[in-house]
């Protein structure tokens, strides 16, 4: 259980605060009245699509394997694609990647050594690369939009289309993705007004067909997303990161009498 504060883009100043159930984005602004600083919060966007009803696929999944099942291979699932992301984000900057490698496991906040099933993931998305031959003009970069924040995965070129594109380790497609990419595109949009911007979805690790991976062109659903960020802001209100601090550890404050007993005890 922390909190993890992450800067991810120092020369824009922006940070990403991530606690069990939050996420926000934070940068510091000038007040253009006062000329003071402050500091300027909006709630990541995937955070934001968690609002947008799930489906009944989500709830038959949810049925299936009872809430504290479901929760697990949730957390788990998250676990295996930010490692998975870690070491594809490594291999677009030109790194070599080897599968005694360690990568940053975000529950237990250090690196550890690649499983099968990540490094498997990270074949499929070397082989898509290699098939594909992607112009890669940027990845892991963050937008910040009216209200809302996050982090694109790639935004590459086809000749003359551009895509921005998500990696997913899940084996499905939930209308959450297809929102979180039409916010991105819509970031991505307004700085390059003139360019042919489509979205895809890369799925790493598939498991349906003999290729591994599954690249999935998206319609834009940006009018969806304003509808679940309205749905966030009823729910979450003007949040902010908490400031609550917790013990690291705790003791109890016994009686000196019960322990004189117990060390008697040990001496007999």
């Amino acid at each position: 259980m922390k909190k993890e504060i992450i800067e991810v883009d120092e020369k824009l100043g922006i940070k990403r605060v991530t606690t069990v159930d939050e996420r926000f984005y934070i940068r510091e602004q000038t007040d253009k009245k006062t000329g003071l600083p402050y500091f300027e919060y909006v709630p990541s966007v995937t955070w934001i699509c968690e609002s947008y009803p799930r489906g009944i696929a989500f709830f038959k999944w949810l049925a299936n394997h009872g809430w504290d099942e479901a929760m697990a291979l949730r957390d788990a699932a998250g676990d295996k694609g930010s490692k998975t992301h870690f070491a594809v984000t490594a291999l677009m900057d030109g790194r070599e990647v080897r599968m005694e490698d360690k990568f940053l496991n975000p529950s237990i906040g250090r690196d550890e050594e690649l499983q099968l099933g990540e490094w498997l993931n990270i074949m499929s998305f070397y082989n898509w690369y290699n098939k594909e031959n992607p112009n890669v003009r940027a990845r892991e970069f963050p937008i910040w939009g009216d209200g809302y924040a996050g982090m694109v995965d790639m935004l590459c070129q086809f000749k003359d289309v551009w895509y921005v594109i998500d990696f997913k380790t899940s084996q499905y497609i939930w209308p959450s993705h297809e929102l979180q990419l039409s916010a991105y595109r819509h970031e991505v949009k307004q700085k390059m007004p003139d360019k042919d911007i489509r979205m895809g979805i890369l799925q790493l690790g598939y498991k349906r067909n003999k290729r591994g991976w599954k690249f999935t062109e998206v319609e834009d659903k940006y009018e969806q997303f304003l509808a679940a960020k309205t749905i966030w802001q009823n729910e979450h209100g003007n949040e902010h990161p908490r400031q609550i601090e917790y013990p690291l550890s705790l003791k109890l404050d016994l009686p000196e009498q019960e322990l004189e007993t117990e060390q008697e005890n040990e001496r007999n």
